[in-house]
């Protein structure tokens, strides 16, 4: 984004650029910490399939929803094999999938929060 130009400035100079950054980042500072709390409660000895599922179904969604950023802000460039995002992209979408599609993760959160249901 550095590098990529449109009416002649730069694309990382726009502030709309700029404040998808700053969503980006947020979102997968997010993803990271519920993540990082849900280890640190299993490094305790504490399993809480709640919080674990909560951190899988975030990070995976955040892991697509800025890859498919990244890919918008570069163009024709996300696209392409030679750089990274296009695998992150491809990456991105299996976690999402993986272990669980974020339909059981929110089945486990709810069966925590309201008990089973009869």
């Amino acid at each position: 984004m550095k590098d990529r130009e449109q009416f002649g400035r730069k694309i990382a100079q726009f502030q709309i650029t700029q404040h998808k950054l700053a969503d980006m980042a947020t979102k997968i500072e997010q993803a990271r910490l519920l993540t990082y709390k849900a280890a640190w409660n299993f490094d305790q000895g504490r399993l809480d399939p709640k919080l674990t599922s909560m951190a899988k179904m975030v990070a995976g969604r955040t892991a697509v929803e800025v890859c498919d950023e990244a890919i918008q802000l570069l163009g024709g460039y996300g696209y392409m094999a030679e750089y990274d995002v296009e695998r992150f992209a491809r990456d991105a979408k299996i976690c999402e999938i993986y272990e669980g599609t974020k339909e059981i993760q929110k089945n486990t959160i709810a069966s925590a929060l309201v008990g089973k249901l009869k």
